[in-house]
């Protein structure tokens, strides 16, 4: 196998064939003759093969570059094509994007905006997977992913800040006209201790008088409904203000920063850039229900 072969210099010798000048082809492909010649030679010695024989008037082929010729249209043809479509694929809004992120991001801001998405790109499809733990860029496990922390390094990973997110106090209405001084004094509902390093634990353990936890649990979804029930009171994000049967009783009590991380290569293919703008254009137009 004619391993020192320049693919490079297939398009130049189907273009020698169809013109049988080199003064032609230069013009053609843009390159000065003596290239053409010098290239020529380099492809005939790697493929160790003449391709090429010079009559008075024109270069013609020998069979073994007649045959070269056939398979050079087909294999250039089939390379054009394929740099066609992935163009097209890249520029097209259409496809599957994968978005791993905190389930309360999906389940009570993103997804109510998802038709809006899909009115506007009616052939693209998300995957929302609710995760809170790394994952890798550099092995493709998902193609956008939302953080409350900056990431460990991946040498494939982009990040970018989107703001922060903001939690507030929340109660049924039974606790709703609680005092803030009286606050430590009711049941709340809190991580279990396994999170207690969490920037929401880290301000329940702070309050004083310090308050009974009156039940631990380990996913938002469960402190939500709990809270509903009139379990307790507890800290959960601003975005809750508009559940039913929750009251908020204070403004943000802690900021966590929103982390937007992408793989390198998303800045390059449409439904990618669609997705990203889609994300940051989202949390300008929630900022205030987010962190406030």
């Amino acid at each position: 196998m004619a391993s020192d072969f320049d693919w490079n210099d297939i398009p130049l010798i189907l273009s020698l064939a169809r013109t049988g000048s080199m003064s032609a082809t230069g013009r053609e492909l843009g390159v000065d003759g003596s290239t053409i010649s010098r290239r020529i030679a380099a492809a005939e010695k790697a493929l160790n093969l003449r391709l090429f024989i010079r009559d008075n008037t024109r270069y013609q082929l020998t069979g073994a570059g007649q045959v070269f010729v056939e398979y050079g249209e087909a294999v250039y043809g089939n390379v054009q094509s394929m740099l066609l479509a992935s163009t097209q694929e890249a520029e097209t809004i259409a496809g599957t994007v994968r978005i791993n992120s905190i389930d309360f991001l999906f389940d009570h801001w993103l997804v109510h905006h998802v038709p809006a998405l899909h009115a506007e790109h009616p052939e693209l499809e998300l995957q929302m997977l609710a995760d809170n733990q790394n994952v890798s860029f550099t092995r493709r496990e998902a193609d956008f992913a939302l953080r409350l922390a900056q990431p460990a390094d991946d040498a494939a990973l982009v990040m970018r800040k989107l703001g922060d997110i903001g939690w507030a106090v929340f109660s049924a209405p039974v606790f709703a006209d609680t005092p803030r001084e009286r606050w430590g004094a009711q049941p709340w509902i809190a991580y279990e201790e396994t999170l207690a390093h969490i920037p929401e634990m880290r301000w329940l353990a702070r309050l004083e008088p310090r308050p009974r936890i009156a039940l631990r649990v380990n996913s938002l979804s469960t402190m939500v409904q709990a809270c509903r029930a009139g379990a307790g009171m507890a800290l959960l994000p601003c975005i809750m203000a508009e559940e039913a049967g929750l009251q908020r009783l204070s403004g943000a009590e802690v900021c966590r920063e929103l982390w937007l991380l992408s793989h390198r290569d998303a800045g390059n293919i449409g439904r990618f850039k669609t997705v990203a703008s889609w994300l940051t254009q989202l949390y300008q137009e929630n900022r205030h229900k987010l962190c406030s």
